[in-house]
């Protein structure tokens, strides 16, 4: 079984019977991922896996400290044998130091898990922030208007995403450019 089998594989077996709504957009997000694969080059793959896995820790089955960015990552690690870079990607998914700040988890996660390449970072940052909870495409200011509505303003989750926004935005400007710049230099000249 290939990395993208697997990975699609455990999230569905995670995800769609206890959480339906969380793995459509678990399969928006990836599939996000996949229209990145300009600038991603041999890493194209790593991010579709990590991409359809981001949400796992929301697993009832796994769910443990309520954090589903360390939950996930430490599921995918020690009960999976994932490949590192996915943990990592997972742990680390849509600015999630800055929610574990909130949450008073920020030391666990970042001595547990390494940061990823900011590339891949941001590529899923993108692939994340443009996907609805059902799947669908959006924009970066729409979906965190979204997610600031779904959970109000002053929770863990609405003051976290507040702070990401200016993040979330150099992120999205950064995978753009890399975007339109891979594709000026595939045109036929």
């Amino acid at each position: 079984m290939g990395l993208t089998e697997w990975a699609y594989s455990l999230s569905e077996s995670m995800l769609a019977e206890p959480l339906p709504r969380r793995w459509a957009h678990s399969l928006g997000v990836a599939k996000r991922a996949r229209t990145l694969s300009p600038i991603l080059g041999c890493d194209a793959e790593l991010l579709e896996a990590a991409a359809v896995l981001h949400d796992v820790g929301y697993s009832p089955s796994i769910a443990t400290t309520g954090f589903h960015p360390l939950d996930g990552a430490r599921f995918l690690r020690d009960r999976e044998g994932a490949d590192e870079r996915i943990v990592r990607l997972v742990a680390h998914h849509s600015c999630a130091l800055l929610e574990a700040e909130e949450r008073g988890l920020r030391h666990e996660l970042e001595t547990e898990f390494e940061l990823e390449r900011p590339e891949l970072v941001d590529a899923l940052i993108v692939s994340d922030m443009t996907t609805t909870p059902d799947g669908g495409h959006t924009t970066p200011a729409a979906r965190l208007e979204e997610i600031v509505q779904r959970y109000g303003p002053d929770t863990i989750v609405g003051r976290f995403i507040q702070r990401a926004a200016p993040e979330i935005y150099a992120a999205t400007e950064r995978v753009e450019g890399r975007m339109a710049l891979a594709s000026t230099n595939s045109q036929p000249m």
